[in-house]
Protein backbone atom coordinates (compact mmCIF):
# COMPACT_ATOMS: atom_id res chain seq x y z
CA UNK A 1 0.00 0.00 0.00
CA UNK A 2 1.49 3.16 -1.14
CA UNK A 3 2.37 5.52 1.92
CA UNK A 4 0.64 8.67 0.88
CA UNK A 5 -2.55 6.98 0.58
CA UNK A 6 -1.92 5.51 4.29
CA UNK A 7 -4.63 7.03 6.62
CA UNK A 8 -4.60 7.02 10.72
CA UNK A 9 -6.57 7.26 13.59
CA UNK A 10 -4.10 8.22 16.29
CA UNK A 11 -6.27 7.14 19.57
CA UNK A 12 -4.55 8.93 22.90
CA UNK A 13 -6.01 10.14 25.88
CA UNK A 14 -3.94 13.29 26.32
CA UNK A 15 -2.35 15.96 23.20
CA UNK A 16 -0.11 18.93 23.50
CA UNK A 17 -1.53 22.07 23.89
CA UNK A 18 -4.77 21.43 24.89
CA UNK A 19 -4.23 18.47 27.80
CA UNK A 20 -0.76 17.41 28.83
CA UNK A 21 0.65 15.16 31.65
CA UNK A 22 3.77 13.98 30.42
CA UNK A 23 5.81 12.72 27.49
CA UNK A 24 2.53 11.27 26.16
CA UNK A 25 0.55 14.71 25.26
CA UNK A 26 4.20 15.86 23.09
CA UNK A 27 4.22 12.48 21.48
CA UNK A 28 0.20 12.87 20.14
CA UNK A 29 1.08 16.34 18.99
CA UNK A 30 4.17 15.89 17.41
CA UNK A 31 4.38 12.23 15.80
CA UNK A 32 0.86 13.01 13.89
CA UNK A 33 2.02 16.54 12.73
CA UNK A 34 4.98 14.44 11.42
CA UNK A 35 3.08 11.74 10.19
CA UNK A 36 1.07 14.17 8.43
CA UNK A 37 4.13 15.65 6.62
CA UNK A 38 4.88 12.54 5.73
CA UNK A 39 1.91 12.41 3.02
CA UNK A 40 -0.34 10.34 5.36
CA UNK A 41 -3.99 11.46 6.05
CA UNK A 42 -4.14 11.31 10.24
CA UNK A 43 -6.91 12.04 12.77
CA UNK A 44 -6.37 12.03 16.55
CA UNK A 45 -9.03 11.36 18.83
CA UNK A 46 -9.16 11.84 22.58
CA UNK A 47 -11.94 12.45 25.48
CA UNK A 48 -13.31 16.39 25.47
CA UNK A 49 -11.85 17.50 28.72
CA UNK A 50 -12.84 20.66 29.62
CA UNK A 51 -9.62 22.31 28.70
CA UNK A 52 -9.54 20.52 25.43
CA UNK A 53 -13.47 22.37 24.94
CA UNK A 54 -12.20 25.50 25.72
CA UNK A 55 -9.13 25.59 23.32
CA UNK A 56 -11.64 24.18 20.86
CA UNK A 57 -14.03 26.40 21.08
CA UNK A 58 -15.30 26.47 16.95
CA UNK A 59 -15.51 22.85 17.36
CA UNK A 60 -18.30 21.05 15.43
CA UNK A 61 -20.69 18.07 15.65
CA UNK A 62 -19.36 15.51 12.89
CA UNK A 63 -20.90 12.58 14.51
CA UNK A 64 -23.39 10.93 17.70
CA UNK A 65 -22.98 7.61 19.41
CA UNK A 66 -26.47 6.31 21.50
CA UNK A 67 -26.53 5.47 24.76
CA UNK A 68 -26.14 1.83 25.64
CA UNK A 69 -27.04 -0.48 28.80
CA UNK A 70 -23.53 0.51 30.07
CA UNK A 71 -22.20 3.49 28.30
CA UNK A 72 -23.51 6.99 28.16
CA UNK A 73 -24.56 8.86 24.74
CA UNK A 74 -21.35 10.74 23.29
CA UNK A 75 -21.07 13.16 20.65
CA UNK A 76 -17.92 13.75 17.90
CA UNK A 77 -16.71 16.82 17.56
CA UNK A 78 -14.40 17.81 15.24
CA UNK A 79 -11.60 20.46 15.30
CA UNK A 80 -8.08 21.32 13.98
CA UNK A 81 -5.01 20.76 16.37
CA UNK A 82 -2.93 23.72 16.33
CA UNK A 83 -0.95 22.15 13.83
CA UNK A 84 -3.43 21.77 11.55
CA UNK A 85 -3.97 17.82 12.21
CA UNK A 86 -7.83 17.62 12.43
CA UNK A 87 -8.86 15.97 15.98
CA UNK A 88 -11.64 14.25 17.02
CA UNK A 89 -13.21 14.67 20.28
CA UNK A 90 -15.43 12.48 22.38
CA UNK A 91 -17.64 14.99 24.05
CA UNK A 92 -19.75 12.67 26.99
CA UNK A 93 -19.89 15.98 29.82
CA UNK A 94 -20.56 13.32 32.51
CA UNK A 95 -17.55 11.85 31.84
CA UNK A 96 -15.18 14.31 31.12
CA UNK A 97 -16.30 17.40 31.89
CA UNK A 98 -14.35 18.02 35.01
CA UNK A 99 -12.00 20.45 36.36
CA UNK A 100 -9.35 18.82 37.60
CA UNK A 101 -6.37 16.44 35.74
CA UNK A 102 -7.62 13.80 33.13
CA UNK A 103 -6.74 11.10 35.71
CA UNK A 104 -7.49 11.84 39.19
CA UNK A 105 -8.88 14.41 41.31
CA UNK A 106 -5.63 16.75 41.65
CA UNK A 107 -7.51 18.04 45.17
CA UNK A 108 -7.21 13.99 46.88
CA UNK A 109 -4.30 12.49 44.01
CA UNK A 110 -6.92 9.83 43.93
CA UNK A 111 -8.05 8.19 40.07
CA UNK A 112 -11.42 8.88 39.25
CA UNK A 113 -13.34 6.28 40.16
CA UNK A 114 -14.96 5.82 36.94
CA UNK A 115 -11.68 5.63 34.79
CA UNK A 116 -12.49 2.36 33.41
CA UNK A 117 -15.83 3.79 31.83
CA UNK A 118 -14.11 6.81 30.79
CA UNK A 119 -11.21 5.17 29.21
CA UNK A 120 -13.11 1.96 27.99
CA UNK A 121 -15.52 4.50 25.95
CA UNK A 122 -12.62 6.50 24.36
CA UNK A 123 -11.71 2.80 23.26
CA UNK A 124 -14.89 2.10 21.99
CA UNK A 125 -15.57 5.09 19.56
CA UNK A 126 -11.66 4.44 18.61
CA UNK A 127 -13.09 1.14 17.71
CA UNK A 128 -16.41 2.41 15.82
CA UNK A 129 -14.58 4.96 14.32
CA UNK A 130 -12.07 2.35 12.73
CA UNK A 131 -14.31 -0.84 11.65
CA UNK A 132 -17.13 -1.03 9.29
CA UNK A 133 -19.84 0.51 11.76
CA UNK A 134 -18.30 4.30 11.41
CA UNK A 135 -21.19 6.84 10.96
CA UNK A 136 -18.12 8.82 9.26
CA UNK A 137 -16.97 8.13 5.54
CA UNK A 138 -13.36 8.17 6.68
CA UNK A 139 -11.80 4.97 7.61
CA UNK A 140 -8.31 4.43 8.78
CA UNK A 141 -5.83 1.70 7.14
CA UNK A 142 -4.25 1.70 10.77
CA UNK A 143 -5.56 2.33 14.45
CA UNK A 144 -2.98 3.64 16.57
CA UNK A 145 -3.65 2.80 20.24
CA UNK A 146 -1.58 4.84 22.96
CA UNK A 147 -1.24 3.11 26.49
CA UNK A 148 -3.84 1.51 28.55
CA UNK A 149 -6.24 4.10 28.46
CA UNK A 150 -6.95 3.06 24.96
CA UNK A 151 -6.25 -0.48 25.11
CA UNK A 152 -9.38 -2.18 24.87
CA UNK A 153 -9.83 -0.44 20.93
CA UNK A 154 -8.26 -3.58 19.85
CA UNK A 155 -10.24 -6.15 21.62
CA UNK A 156 -13.38 -4.31 20.71
CA UNK A 157 -12.63 -4.68 16.98
CA UNK A 158 -12.46 -8.25 17.30
CA UNK A 159 -16.08 -8.55 17.11
CA UNK A 160 -16.44 -5.29 15.39
CA UNK A 161 -18.16 -5.29 11.63
CA UNK A 162 -15.96 -5.63 8.56
CA UNK A 163 -13.61 -4.63 7.24
CA UNK A 164 -11.48 -3.67 10.39
CA UNK A 165 -7.83 -1.70 9.71
CA UNK A 166 -5.14 -3.11 11.14
CA UNK A 167 -3.75 -1.83 14.62
CA UNK A 168 -1.01 -0.80 16.44
CA UNK A 169 -0.35 -0.54 20.33
CA UNK A 170 2.13 1.57 21.81
CA UNK A 171 3.55 1.12 25.14
CA UNK A 172 4.72 4.09 26.52
CA UNK A 173 5.40 3.43 30.42
CA UNK A 174 4.34 -0.33 30.99
CA UNK A 175 4.18 0.34 34.42
CA UNK A 176 0.76 1.78 34.03
CA UNK A 177 -1.84 -0.48 33.00
CA UNK A 178 -5.23 0.19 33.63
CA UNK A 179 -5.96 -2.85 36.37
CA UNK A 180 -10.02 -2.64 37.26
CA UNK A 181 -12.07 -5.72 39.02
CA UNK A 182 -13.69 -8.43 37.27
CA UNK A 183 -16.49 -7.20 36.93
CA UNK A 184 -15.33 -4.30 34.72
CA UNK A 185 -15.33 -6.95 31.68
CA UNK A 186 -19.41 -6.73 31.56
CA UNK A 187 -19.77 -3.36 32.83
CA UNK A 188 -17.62 -2.32 29.67
CA UNK A 189 -19.55 -4.69 27.04
CA UNK A 190 -16.82 -6.81 26.51
CA UNK A 191 -17.81 -10.76 25.71
CA UNK A 192 -17.10 -13.20 29.39
CA UNK A 193 -15.10 -15.41 27.46
CA UNK A 194 -12.32 -12.40 27.26
CA UNK A 195 -11.50 -12.84 30.90
CA UNK A 196 -8.85 -15.37 31.21
CA UNK A 197 -5.50 -16.00 30.81
CA UNK A 198 -4.88 -15.86 27.68
CA UNK A 199 -7.06 -12.48 27.14
CA UNK A 200 -8.05 -9.61 29.85
CA UNK A 201 -7.14 -11.19 33.04
CA UNK A 202 -4.22 -10.10 34.96
CA UNK A 203 -3.49 -11.62 38.52
CA UNK A 204 -7.46 -12.11 39.06
CA UNK A 205 -8.01 -8.38 37.53
CA UNK A 206 -8.89 -6.97 34.23
CA UNK A 207 -5.90 -5.01 32.75
CA UNK A 208 -6.82 -2.35 29.57
CA UNK A 209 -3.35 -2.97 28.35
CA UNK A 210 -3.17 -6.50 28.58
CA UNK A 211 -5.93 -6.43 26.17
CA UNK A 212 -4.09 -4.14 23.89
CA UNK A 213 -1.23 -6.44 23.88
CA UNK A 214 -3.44 -9.90 22.87
CA UNK A 215 -5.75 -8.32 20.57
CA UNK A 216 -3.05 -5.93 18.16
CA UNK A 217 -1.56 -6.71 15.78
CA UNK A 218 1.74 -5.21 16.46
CA UNK A 219 3.44 -3.22 19.53
CA UNK A 220 5.49 -0.67 19.56
CA UNK A 221 7.81 0.86 22.68
CA UNK A 222 9.27 4.70 22.18
CA UNK A 223 12.87 3.40 21.99
CA UNK A 224 14.69 -0.16 20.64
CA UNK A 225 15.89 -0.70 24.02
CA UNK A 226 12.70 -0.34 26.04
CA UNK A 227 11.51 -3.23 23.58
CA UNK A 228 13.91 -5.70 24.60
CA UNK A 229 13.77 -4.66 28.43
CA UNK A 230 10.22 -5.32 28.80
CA UNK A 231 10.43 -8.64 27.33
CA UNK A 232 12.53 -9.28 30.84
CA UNK A 233 12.25 -8.69 34.71
CA UNK A 234 11.85 -6.43 36.23
CA UNK A 235 10.65 -3.89 33.47
CA UNK A 236 8.22 -6.69 32.52
CA UNK A 237 6.20 -5.94 35.41
CA UNK A 238 4.30 -8.79 34.81
CA UNK A 239 3.50 -8.83 31.34
CA UNK A 240 7.10 -10.08 29.92
CA UNK A 241 5.65 -13.49 29.06
CA UNK A 242 3.46 -12.24 26.86
CA UNK A 243 5.83 -9.75 25.36
CA UNK A 244 8.70 -12.33 24.89
CA UNK A 245 6.11 -14.86 23.14
CA UNK A 246 4.70 -12.09 20.63
CA UNK A 247 8.49 -10.81 20.16
CA UNK A 248 8.39 -10.75 16.83
CA UNK A 249 5.44 -8.31 16.95
CA UNK A 250 7.32 -5.75 18.98
CA UNK A 251 8.53 -2.98 17.52
CA UNK A 252 11.20 -0.06 19.26
CA UNK A 253 11.03 3.33 17.60
CA UNK A 254 12.93 5.82 19.35
CA UNK A 255 10.83 9.23 19.90
CA UNK A 256 11.75 12.51 18.67
CA UNK A 257 11.68 16.12 19.74
CA UNK A 258 10.15 19.69 18.51
CA UNK A 259 12.98 20.81 17.40
CA UNK A 260 11.13 23.96 16.65
CA UNK A 261 9.89 24.51 20.03
CA UNK A 262 13.36 23.09 21.63
CA UNK A 263 15.94 25.42 19.44
CA UNK A 264 18.67 27.07 20.77
CA UNK A 265 19.07 29.15 18.12
CA UNK A 266 15.40 30.53 18.00
CA UNK A 267 14.37 29.96 21.71
CA UNK A 268 12.57 32.79 23.07
CA UNK A 269 12.56 31.33 26.64
CA UNK A 270 16.74 31.67 27.10
CA UNK A 271 18.16 34.40 27.87
CA UNK A 272 20.21 34.69 24.67
CA UNK A 273 19.97 32.53 21.85
CA UNK A 274 23.13 30.69 20.51
CA UNK A 275 24.21 27.92 18.06
CA UNK A 276 26.73 25.18 17.91
CA UNK A 277 29.21 28.23 16.30
CA UNK A 278 28.67 30.49 18.99
CA UNK A 279 28.60 27.92 22.06
CA UNK A 280 30.25 31.06 24.10
CA UNK A 281 26.60 32.31 24.54
CA UNK A 282 25.93 29.40 26.95
CA UNK A 283 27.84 31.27 29.22
CA UNK A 284 25.11 34.27 29.35
CA UNK A 285 22.46 32.15 29.70
CA UNK A 286 24.20 30.43 32.93
CA UNK A 287 24.76 33.75 34.52
CA UNK A 288 21.07 34.09 33.80
CA UNK A 289 20.11 30.79 35.49
CA UNK A 290 22.37 31.28 38.31
CA UNK A 291 20.66 34.88 38.88
CA UNK A 292 17.18 33.35 38.50
CA UNK A 293 17.64 30.58 40.93
CA UNK A 294 19.69 32.32 43.33
CA UNK A 295 23.33 30.48 42.98
CA UNK A 296 26.46 32.72 42.88
CA UNK A 297 28.66 33.19 40.14
CA UNK A 298 31.67 30.89 40.68
CA UNK A 299 34.33 30.47 37.94
CA UNK A 300 35.27 27.08 36.76
CA UNK A 301 32.44 25.55 39.08
CA UNK A 302 30.07 23.42 36.62
CA UNK A 303 26.10 23.84 36.70
CA UNK A 304 24.39 20.50 36.80
CA UNK A 305 20.60 21.17 35.56
CA UNK A 306 18.03 18.36 36.63
CA UNK A 307 13.87 18.63 35.28
CA UNK A 308 11.47 16.00 36.08
CA UNK A 309 9.44 13.98 37.87
CA UNK A 310 10.64 13.87 41.55
CA UNK A 311 9.90 10.21 41.63
CA UNK A 312 12.51 6.85 42.18
CA UNK A 313 11.84 6.12 38.47
CA UNK A 314 13.66 9.36 37.67
CA UNK A 315 16.21 8.65 40.25
CA UNK A 316 15.63 11.75 42.03
CA UNK A 317 16.09 10.20 45.40
CA UNK A 318 19.87 9.49 44.28
CA UNK A 319 19.79 13.40 43.27
CA UNK A 320 18.84 13.99 46.98
CA UNK A 321 21.16 11.64 48.52
CA UNK A 322 24.03 12.58 46.22
CA UNK A 323 23.55 16.86 46.67
CA UNK A 324 25.76 17.95 49.57
CA UNK A 325 28.31 15.79 48.55
CA UNK A 326 27.46 17.61 44.49
CA UNK A 327 28.18 21.36 46.57
CA UNK A 328 31.54 19.93 47.85
CA UNK A 329 32.95 18.88 44.51
CA UNK A 330 32.35 21.47 43.75
CA UNK A 331 29.13 21.57 41.57
CA UNK A 332 26.37 23.78 41.56
CA UNK A 333 22.77 22.02 41.10
CA UNK A 334 20.15 23.54 39.32
CA UNK A 335 16.54 21.36 40.02
CA UNK A 336 13.00 21.49 38.77
CA UNK A 337 10.50 19.64 39.24
CA UNK A 338 7.33 17.69 41.49
CA UNK A 339 5.95 14.73 42.67
CA UNK A 340 6.68 12.59 45.83
CA UNK A 341 6.21 15.10 48.72
CA UNK A 342 9.16 13.07 50.48
CA UNK A 343 11.51 13.80 47.91
CA UNK A 344 10.19 17.07 47.76
CA UNK A 345 11.08 17.98 51.04
CA UNK A 346 14.51 16.50 51.05
CA UNK A 347 15.33 18.53 48.17
CA UNK A 348 13.85 21.54 49.74
CA UNK A 349 16.14 20.83 52.55
CA UNK A 350 19.77 20.43 51.17
CA UNK A 351 18.84 23.47 49.32
CA UNK A 352 18.43 25.82 52.40
CA UNK A 353 21.74 23.67 53.80
CA UNK A 354 23.51 24.69 50.65
CA UNK A 355 22.24 27.77 49.31
CA UNK A 356 26.14 28.67 47.56
CA UNK A 357 25.65 25.03 45.56
CA UNK A 358 22.19 23.99 45.80
CA UNK A 359 18.68 25.67 43.94
CA UNK A 360 15.44 23.49 43.63
CA UNK A 361 12.00 24.61 42.52
CA UNK A 362 9.32 22.78 43.23
CA UNK A 363 6.99 22.73 40.58
CA UNK A 364 7.30 22.98 36.92
CA UNK A 365 8.07 26.30 34.64
CA UNK A 366 8.11 26.11 31.36
CA UNK A 367 10.41 28.94 30.86
CA UNK A 368 12.66 28.03 33.45
CA UNK A 369 12.89 24.70 31.99
CA UNK A 370 14.41 25.90 28.96
CA UNK A 371 16.64 28.08 30.80
CA UNK A 372 18.07 25.18 32.66
CA UNK A 373 18.47 23.44 29.50
CA UNK A 374 20.54 26.27 27.97
CA UNK A 375 22.39 27.23 30.64
CA UNK A 376 23.52 24.37 32.65
CA UNK A 377 26.73 22.68 31.54
CA UNK A 378 25.47 19.56 32.14
CA UNK A 379 22.31 17.53 32.76
CA UNK A 380 21.19 14.37 35.29
CA UNK A 381 19.28 11.79 33.83
CA UNK A 382 19.81 8.95 36.72
CA UNK A 383 16.54 7.11 35.55
CA UNK A 384 16.18 3.48 36.75
CA UNK A 385 14.28 3.37 33.47
CA UNK A 386 13.61 5.42 31.04
CA UNK A 387 11.04 4.05 28.33
CA UNK A 388 12.75 6.94 25.56
CA UNK A 389 13.41 10.11 27.79
CA UNK A 390 12.93 13.48 25.83
CA UNK A 391 15.11 15.75 28.07
CA UNK A 392 18.52 14.15 27.16
CA UNK A 393 17.42 14.94 23.49
CA UNK A 394 16.57 18.99 24.62
CA UNK A 395 20.13 18.45 26.88
CA UNK A 396 21.89 17.16 23.69
CA UNK A 397 20.03 20.25 21.33
CA UNK A 398 21.66 22.44 23.52
CA UNK A 399 25.07 21.68 23.68
CA UNK A 400 24.38 20.58 27.46
CA UNK A 401 25.58 17.00 27.61
CA UNK A 402 23.68 14.65 29.71
CA UNK A 403 25.01 12.23 32.45
CA UNK A 404 22.38 9.72 32.38
CA UNK A 405 21.33 6.25 33.34
CA UNK A 406 22.48 3.18 30.52
CA UNK A 407 18.82 2.24 30.35
CA UNK A 408 16.14 2.73 28.07
CA UNK A 409 16.05 5.28 25.57
CA UNK A 410 18.67 7.38 27.05
CA UNK A 411 21.10 4.21 25.71
CA UNK A 412 19.54 4.77 22.42
CA UNK A 413 20.23 8.68 22.21
CA UNK A 414 23.16 9.18 24.12
CA UNK A 415 26.71 7.88 23.13
CA UNK A 416 28.99 7.47 26.20
CA UNK A 417 32.36 9.63 26.52
CA UNK A 418 34.98 7.23 25.80
CA UNK A 419 38.14 7.81 24.64
CA UNK A 420 37.13 5.94 21.09
CA UNK A 421 33.95 7.56 20.62
CA UNK A 422 35.62 11.13 21.58
CA UNK A 423 38.01 10.46 19.01
CA UNK A 424 35.53 9.65 16.11
CA UNK A 425 33.47 12.44 17.01
CA UNK A 426 30.23 10.33 18.17
CA UNK A 427 30.72 10.87 21.89
CA UNK A 428 27.70 13.28 23.20
CA UNK A 429 27.03 12.29 27.32
CA UNK A 430 27.99 10.10 30.05
CA UNK A 431 26.55 6.77 31.27
CA UNK A 432 26.50 5.40 33.74
CA UNK A 433 25.09 1.19 34.93
CA UNK A 434 24.13 0.98 38.57
CA UNK A 435 21.27 2.83 39.69
CA UNK A 436 23.03 4.09 43.35
CA UNK A 437 24.16 7.72 44.82
CA UNK A 438 27.97 6.10 44.18
CA UNK A 439 27.97 4.91 40.33
CA UNK A 440 26.14 8.73 39.42
CA UNK A 441 28.52 10.38 41.59
CA UNK A 442 31.20 8.25 39.56
CA UNK A 443 29.68 9.63 36.20
CA UNK A 444 29.78 13.32 37.57
CA UNK A 445 33.52 12.67 38.07
CA UNK A 446 34.46 11.49 34.71
CA UNK A 447 32.10 15.03 33.26
CA UNK A 448 33.95 17.54 35.37
CA UNK A 449 37.02 15.93 34.33
CA UNK A 450 36.39 16.42 30.83
CA UNK A 451 34.62 20.24 31.78
CA UNK A 452 37.86 20.72 32.63
CA UNK A 453 39.37 20.51 29.35
CA UNK A 454 37.53 23.13 27.79
CA UNK A 455 38.55 22.09 23.93
CA UNK A 456 37.21 18.83 24.28
CA UNK A 457 34.20 19.87 26.46
CA UNK A 458 33.42 21.86 23.39
CA UNK A 459 33.57 19.03 20.93
CA UNK A 460 31.51 17.17 23.30
CA UNK A 461 28.73 19.89 22.88
CA UNK A 462 29.06 20.05 19.31
CA UNK A 463 28.76 16.11 18.85
CA UNK A 464 25.37 16.16 20.69
CA UNK A 465 24.17 19.45 19.03
CA UNK A 466 24.86 17.37 15.58
CA UNK A 467 22.49 15.11 16.21
CA UNK A 468 19.19 14.64 14.55
CA UNK A 469 16.22 14.39 16.92
CA UNK A 470 13.36 15.34 14.79
CA UNK A 471 10.55 13.40 14.40
CA UNK A 472 11.08 13.05 10.93
CA UNK A 473 13.01 9.77 11.05
CA UNK A 474 10.46 8.25 13.61
CA UNK A 475 7.76 9.42 11.21
CA UNK A 476 9.62 7.22 8.36
CA UNK A 477 10.00 3.99 10.76
CA UNK A 478 6.03 4.32 11.31
CA UNK A 479 4.79 4.88 8.38
CA UNK A 480 6.98 1.59 6.60
CA UNK A 481 4.97 -0.28 10.00
CA UNK A 482 1.73 1.14 8.94
CA UNK A 483 2.21 0.27 5.27
CA UNK A 484 3.43 -3.33 5.91
CA UNK A 485 0.53 -4.35 8.62
CA UNK A 486 -2.05 -2.67 6.24
CA UNK A 487 -0.96 -4.91 3.70
CA UNK A 488 -1.00 -7.93 5.62
CA UNK A 489 -4.71 -7.03 6.91
CA UNK A 490 -5.76 -6.70 3.79
CA UNK A 491 -4.48 -10.23 2.55
CA UNK A 492 -6.47 -11.16 5.62
CA UNK A 493 -3.20 -11.86 7.62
Amino acid sequence: MATERLRVLFATPECTPWIKTGGLGDVSAALPRALAAAGLGVRVLLPAYRPVLAAAAHARVVATFPATSHFLAARLLEAPLPSGVPAWLVDCPALYDRGSGPYQDEATGRDWEDNALRFALLSRVAATLASGSSPLAWRPHVLHCNDWQTGLAPAYLRSAPAPRPATVMCVHNLAFQGLFPPETVAAVELPPASFGVDGLEFHGRMSFLKAGLVYTDAITTVSPTYAREIQGEPLGFGLQGLLAARSERVHGILNGIDIDVWNPAGDPLIARTYDAGHLEAKGENKRALQQRVGLPRVPGVPLLGFVGRLTEQKGADLVAELAPRLAALPAQLALLGAGDRALESALRKVATAHPRGIAVEIGFDEPLAHLIEAGADAFLMPSRFEPCGLNQMYSQRYGTPPIARATGGLCDSIVDCTPGALADRTATGFLFGEATAQALLAAIGRAIAVYQDAPTWRALARNGMARDFSWDASAREYARLYSALANEVSRGG
